[in-house]
């Protein structure tokens, strides 16, 4: 039996504690990557993970960063960097989300949404073409949302287009180092923010829209996110892998 797909490899992922970050921490670890992941607010959560799966025999380690801060961006790949000691994959999925009708839309409902998911994925996205490795790999995650248009998610849905775009021009401007740079659009997951977002009947609604009749679970882009990691999707980037269940 071989070794573990990204044995020896480095990673760094954003907003890992819960929801699709974990199970992203999760599935790197057990490919073998040694792991450093954020998280905002939920200490005692991302910290008791980082010692699971640290005592499982990954080193992993969660560092605390608000991620619309440049500051700590910076502060938290130098603090990832060090435990590392180099970096090779990055995982942008710190994100906010936002139901919001244009005409109901704040001015603090804006900046907030735009805040995390554009501003701080952009930051992140110049530290890491800063700090990976030659041969690394930046993964943004995005949403099927770009394509699939309703009512309410106008600012959401456009916070996610220009992180696609980010992701086009970094491919661009990083293939001369061999790094790839790709996105992953999820459509509905069953995550904690998915279910205090949307009613019950829109969810069963998503769910019966899919060719395979169920919302999508964390795992499901984990291992989307583990294969642009690994070293089968070295001949991919400037991709959106729309991991949407048909959805999209």
């Amino acid at each position: 039996m071989g070794s573990p797909a990204l044995s020896g490899r480095t990673a760094l992922v954003t907003g890992g504690s819960r929801g699709i970050g974990r199970a992203v921490v999760e599935r790197l670890a057990a490919d073998g990557a040694a792991v450093a992941f954020s998280y905002r607010q939920s200490e005692d959560t991302a910290i008791l993970l980082a010692n699971e799966l640290s005592t499982a025999g990954t080193p992993v380690r969660a560092i605390r960063a608000d991620m619309v801060s440049v500051a700590d961006v910076r502060r938290m790949f130098a603090e990832a960097v060090e435990f590392l000691g180099g970096l090779d994959i990055v995982v942008n999925n710190a994100g906010e989300t936002l139901v919001s009708a244009i005409g109901d839309t704040t001015e603090e409902d804006f900046d907030r949404v735009m805040a995390v998911n554009v501003k701080a994925t952009f930051f992140a996205m110049q530290e890491a073409s800063r700090k990976l490795r030659r041969g690394g790999r930046i993964i943004n995650v995005s949403s099927a949302n770009t394509v699939l248009h309703a009512p309410g998610i106008a600012v959401y849905a456009a916070s996610k287009a220009a992180i696609e775009q980010f992701t086009l021009v970094a491919a661009r401007e990083l293939g001369i180092r061999q790094i790839t740079v790709n996105t992953v659009s999820p459509g509905p997951v069953d995550t904690d923010m998915l279910r205090q977002s949307q009613p019950p009947e829109a969810l069963d609604m998503a769910a019966a829209m899919t060719p395979l009749r169920r919302l999508g679970k964390p795992d499901d882009i984990a291992d989307v996110i583990a294969f642009l990691a690994g070293p089968g999707a070295r001949w991919l980037t400037g991709q959106n892998l729309r991991a949407a269940g048909g959805l999209a």
